[in-house]
């Protein structure tokens, strides 16, 4: 065989390489809660606002909130950083991080607000037409 072939070959083994591990790197899998209190890296947790009563502190852009995920499990989080403007209409949140033992520590939130075509449909349908 060649030995320019087996070169490439090897070259290409190791890019393939590289490049499916810093992908699984970058992947952050969706868990519940219970796996992310006993997982050791980033993680992302998916659910509603649990509750009205979050500490928003802006000055300190700190932010400490209840999510609740579909079982009703409720899981507390810590947030530092730019707070979403529109966090109190989230139909959903997504928070990125890792569990330390009491609380979640989130680096990133992802909010899903209500869209302004459910608004219109839902006032629609309470008028008696359909959407």
């Amino acid at each position: 065989m060649n030995l320019k072939l087996i070169v490439a070959l090897v070259l290409l083994g190791g890019a393939v390489t590289v490049g499916v591990t810093s992908f699984r790197k970058t992947v952050t899998p969706y868990i519940t809660f219970a796996e992310a209190r006993r997982a050791s890296g980033l993680v992302q947790v998916n659910g509603v606002l649990a509750d009205k009563a979050y500490v928003l502190k802006p000055d300190e852009q700190y932010l400490s909130f209840r999510l609740s995920d579909d079982k009703g499990e409720v899981l507390p989080v810590e947030y530092r950083g730019t707070v979403p403007g529109n966090f109190d209409q989230a139909t959903s949140i997504v928070a990125i991080g890792r569990y330390d033992g009491k609380v979640f520590k989130a680096d990133q939130l992802l909010v899903k607000c209500p869209s302004k075509y459910q608004a219109e449909a839902d006032k629609a349908m309470a008028k008696g037409g359909t959407s």
